[in-house]
């Protein structure tokens, strides 16, 4: 995976995340939950994105035996990362739910759209 790719998605997670931070702020009367539930959900999952950026870089250059257990090894420590993270913000009360999900969904959402509203970023699908 191309370093660029990478800080270009995760500033364009950070800039959307700013935006819709502001807007909770704004929206809800008490947003402290909302807007801590958000941001340690975007930061895992940037986090996340980071962590499957090493995976691949680095299961590349394995034998394709060692790089399939490899890449399943840290394929289940990301999700097992994910459910951590969703129990805690479900568990505590300074964390609301929703919002985690959706800080975890962040990077997804930056990907699908900057697939369909960026043409440049066409290019590196090739």
């Amino acid at each position: 995976m191309n370093n660029d790719l990478v800080f270009k998605i995760t500033k364009r997670v950070s800039i959307i995340s700013l935006l819709i931070i502001g807007s909770i702020a704004f929206i809800f009367k008490n947003s402290k939950p909302i807007i801590l539930g958000y941001v340690f959900g975007a930061i895992i999952s940037i986090l996340g994105f980071k962590l499957l950026h090493n995976t691949i870089n680095k299961a590349v250059e394995m034998s394709p035996g060692k790089a399939a257990a490899y890449s399943t090894v840290h394929y289940m420590l990301r999700y097992l990362i994910y459910f951590i993270v969703l129990l805690i913000a479900a568990l505590a009360d300074y964390l609301n739910f929703p919002a985690a999900i959706l800080g975890l969904l962040m990077v997804k959402i930056v990907i699908l759209g900057s697939g369909i509203f960026d043409k440049d970023f066409q290019k590196y699908q090739k």
